[in-house]
């Protein structure tokens, strides 16, 4: 292929190349130069070569030119005897997929330019491809999608070799469609099974893009029926499980599943928990599946157990799922990190959450009580604010607790019996015992910290103090707010106004100094 230098001189001959194959039958060879110029390594070149093939097989599909049917190989139809015209379709259908399959390699280039107009491509064709199928149906009305070249696409999204989190956030526009959706769903559990089939371990890249994809799927929150389709069709059948939404979920439970069985990294686990309250067990056929993985996740400590809870905590409060260690767990995380890890603003809010029934017993809430109050006396301010409010609401939720604060015939101060390394709330004695450290913490250095343990020695009001807007307080916005306040009016000190240095000339300083 002669043409100019450069890629205005690719784009002109690319152009020409493309009008000739699709006006004259007997230029097809030219589609070869056109393949050739998509293995360039210039960019610009590739991205033209990329819209030249666009352009050509896009013509090709609609124009229904290429061969329909199980694919033939290519040898034996050109050797057998029949007619031109489907040789010609076999041999561009055969052209066909070694462009889709050089475009699916392009998603693994360097240059994102490149990544994004190739995947845009292969998604034109999977519409074409859908509009005008190069499959047979196998009865009238059967559904019919490019399943093997999307396949292909979502594929060369989950790769492991590279971070493709930009490409799939493009790739996110496409999923507003029902049926690209449901497809995802579907080659996506393909994608995890086939990448983690006898492999004792699997790069940290890939679980990373099957995350960002699969964070990716929504379904939708109301029940009404899939209508929003990138493959149109004349109309739809009822026949059709993409037109159900109970299939998407389906679906949906498949490809979450098929994802948390197996052995995640740590920091893909804490992603997968952070989400899965909201946008994970909502969309579940049936969500206590999940318990297993929830379980396990639990048993790993620190902020995954937290994580975790959330999870259990909604399949026992609404799928009456039966967990007897729910509080233990919970019981167990409260221990002198839980002030500094990054998940604090988040782990006092569940706990509120899960402490918020009247119908526990005292002893647990005791329990929790007197552990919350011994951890601040290690505290920083920051999370004192928050903690000391909270046990207040935890007193006036429960008033058979507040025999903590009144208790005046208590043990001695050495002779507490509160066991602080007893892992059963049931078996920790709080509630023999007394909030003795909120009496400690009023001689806090911090006025406000002293301030909020000195809540206790008035009745507490009704209403609970909410705790949402301390939950993300730090020592900076501490240290700012004090920098804020406005200190008192200046007082006078002299009725009468001094002037001069040494004052008035008959004042006593004035007769025995001077100033020379």
């Amino acid at each position: 292929m002669e043409r100019e230098a450069g890629p205005v001189g690719a784009r002109r001959a690319l152009g020409r190349l493309v009008e000739a194959v699709l006006a004259n039958r007997g230029k097809a060879n030219a589609v070869f130069d056109i393949l050739a110029v998509l293995q360039s390594e210039d960019r610009e070149e590739i991205q033209e070569a990329v819209r030249a093939c666009s352009r050509l097989f896009g013509a090709l599909l609609a124009r229904g030119e290429l061969f329909v049917g199980q694919l033939p190989s290519e040898e034996m139809v050109m050797a057998g005897s029949r007619g031109a015209t489907r040789k010609y379709r076999v041999w561009m259908r055969h052209r066909y997929h070694s462009c889709c399959n050089r475009l699916g390699e392009l998603l693994a280039r360097s240059s994102f330019q490149v990544k994004e107009l190739a995947l845009s491509t292969l998604m034109k064709f999977v519409q074409l491809e859908g509009e005008h199928p190069l499959e047979k149906p196998k009865w009238e009305g059967n559904y019919l999608f490019p399943h093997q070249l999307f396949k292909s696409v979502v594929g060369g999204l989950l790769s492991a070799d590279e971070d493709h989190s930009l490409l799939l956030c493009q790739f996110r526009e496409y999923l507003e469609h029902d049926d690209i959706r449901y497809h995802t769903m579907q080659a996506a559990t393909d994608a995890v099974a086939r990448a983690t089939d006898g492999r004792p371990e699997v790069p940290l890249t890939f679980w990373n893009n099957a995350f960002t994809l699969l964070s990716s799927v929504s379904l939708p929150r109301q029940e009404r029926a899939p209508s929003s389709f990138y493959v149109k069709h004349a109309e739809l059948s009822d026949k059709w499980k993409v037109v159900h939404l109970r299939e998407h979920r389906k679906a949906f439970q498949q490809m979450w599943l098929g994802f948390l069985k197996h052995q995640l990294p740590l920091r893909i686990c804490k992603k997968v928990l952070v989400i899965t309250h909201d946008s994970v067990l909502p969309h579940l056929a049936q969500p206590r599946l999940m318990i297993d993985f929830l379980a396990r996740a639990c048993d790993l400590g620190g902020a995954v157990s937290l994580l975790a809870l959330n999870g259990l905590f909604i399949l026992i409060h609404k799928h009456n799922l039966e967990y007897p260690d729910f509080y233990r767990k919970l019981y167990g995380l409260l221990d002198p990190s839980v002030f500094h890890v990054k998940y604090r603003a988040r782990f006092f809010h569940l706990a509120d959450l899960f402490l918020s029934s009247s119908h526990l017993p005292a002893y647990l809430v005791a329990a929790f009580t007197k552990r919350l109050a011994r951890l601040a006396l290690t505290a920083p301010p920051e999370a004192l604010l928050t903690v000391l409010p909270f046990i207040c609401n935890l007193l006036r939720r429960h008033p058979a607790c507040r025999v903590l604060v009144h208790r005046p015939r208590g043990p001695e101060l050495d002779a507490d019996p509160y066991d602080p390394r007893e892992e059963d709330p049931a078996q920790s004695r709080a509630l023999e015992s007394s909030l003795w450290e909120l009496q400690a913490l009023q001689r806090h250095y911090h006025p406000e910290v002293s301030k909020a343990a000195s809540a206790v020695n008035q009745a507490l009001s009704e209403a609970e103090v909410s705790i949402a807007p301390l939950l993300e307080l730090t020592a900076f916005q501490i240290f700012e707010r004090e920098l804020e306040k406005k200190g008192p009016e200046p007082v006078p000190l002299e009725f009468i106004p001094a002037r001069g240095l040494l004052g008035r000339r008959a004042d006593l300083c004035a007769q025995h100094f001077t100033l020379s």
